[in-house]
């Protein structure tokens, strides 16, 4: 059993505690994503737009209960994500702040890169986008068809299309893998402004978690710097495609982690709403919420692996695998003690359940989080019980 210290069990009575007033927000930001910018002024909200800051760029960080938080860590993050998605995990992924960007930021760039990216960030609320997934090829980094060529000038142009980018639309910088060279090295990084030329972003109609605006991105000849490509001071084998690697394997706790506070809030829910349950519900309610506390102990062990050996994602994809499950099921299952038409009757468990799905499909699917796992098993580098 892992036990928070008491800075992070710090973290997460102040993290709950701003998630309550998320929940005021959350049917409105669903049908109206521009609702987070209304919202800038909320603790939640200027938490996640200072995170991934590291203390070099922002060293008088606002301390939280007498403690420094800046998400460096997978456990930290995952202890907020929790907190926050439970008020609200649309808000959460809407907010601006360095977000998926900003662990690749901290693996590929270099000093001058760092300064640029956090500078932006520190001036104003500025919304990150990360774009990998294609229109043809999904995530899949080998089949990557968008292009980074020179444009004969010593800099480099963009072409291509992504999709299913959160808040492509809104962001004003962000981060492109393309292919500048064929073979397995050659997928790379770049650093783009969306107000470049040629940049083009479109919302995408979604189920759940409208509030993140996924959106469709079309790069027509974007031009990029030769000093916007990450990673330009390591070698090919310390970027690219291992860079991604090594992102994900660090995020991909606080995505479980979004799906546990999604999970949690509609058994909170079914407490706050219901003025008492009988016998037969009391049991299988109780019985949910040690299902969560189970999950959350396999989360916490998921991000301490993933900080002490970042190369080992395996068990955090059992992880995020398990969470998105248990939030569809237990979003689902809430319905229940509402009886019949409760999505019609109930417009914040019907919300719950579309963000329940929506997480499914971030940062890979069950299978493929499954087919990761099991090549951890395969390898000794988790245990089969």
């Amino acid at each position: 059993m892992i036990e928070l210290d008491d800075r992070l069990g710090t973290a997460r009575v102040h993290a709950r505690d701003w998630a309550r007033d998320l929940r005021g927000t959350a049917l409105e930001l669903d049908r109206d994503p521009d609702t987070v910018y209304r919202c800038l002024d909320n603790p939640a909200v200027r938490h996640l737009s200072r995170m991934l800051i590291p203390e070099r760029w922002l060293p008088d960080r606002t301390l939280i209960g007498g403690y420094r938080f800046d998400g460096m860590t997978a456990m930290e993050r995952v202890v907020f994500a929790e907190e926050i998605a439970a008020g609200d995990a649309g808000m959460l992924l809407a907010s601006p702040g360095a977000s998926l960007s900003g662990v690749l930021i901290d693996l590929l760039a270099d000093q001058e890169q760092k300064e640029w990216f956090y500078g932006r960030l520190l001036a104003a609320p500025t919304w990150t986008f990360f774009a990998l997934t294609e229109p043809d090829h999904g995530s899949d980094a080998g089949a990557m068809g968008t292009a980074l060529d020179p444009d004969g000038e010593g800099g480099l142009l963009l072409r291509g299309a992504k999709r299913y980018i959160g808040n492509g639309a809104r962001a004003q910088v962000g981060v492109v893998f393309a292919r500048d060279r064929p073979g397995p090295l050659g997928a790379t990084a770049v650093l783009v402004d969306t107000g470049a030329p040629g940049f083009k972003a479109e919302p995408i109609p979604t189920i759940g978690l409208r509030g993140a605006q996924l959106s469709a991105i079309t790069l027509d000849g974007v031009p990029v710097p030769a000093a916007r490509v990450l990673g330009r001071h390591l070698s090919p084998t310390r970027r690219g495609v291992w860079s991604g690697v090594q992102m994900f394997n660090r995020l991909r706790p606080g995505v479980a982690a979004i799906a546990l506070g999604i999970a949690r809030s509609a058994h909170d829910y079914v407490a706050e709403q219901r003025s008492s349950l009988s016998k037969a519900e009391r049991l299988r309610w109780e019985r949910t919420g040690r299902r969560i506390d189970g999950v959350r102990q396999l989360i916490w062990q998921a991000a301490a692996i993933v900080d002490a050996q970042p190369a080992n994602g395996h068990l955090a994809s059992a992880a995020k695998a398990r969470a998105a499950r248990l939030a569809e099921e237990v979003t689902l299952e809430a319905l229940e003690y509402f009886g019949p038409g409760a999505r019609l009757t109930q417009p914040m468990l019907d919300k719950l359940i579309r963000d329940a799905r929506g997480v499914e499909f971030m940062e890979g699917t069950g299978n493929i989080q499954r087919l990761n796992t099991f090549q951890g098993l395969v390898q000794g580098k988790i245990g089969r019980d």
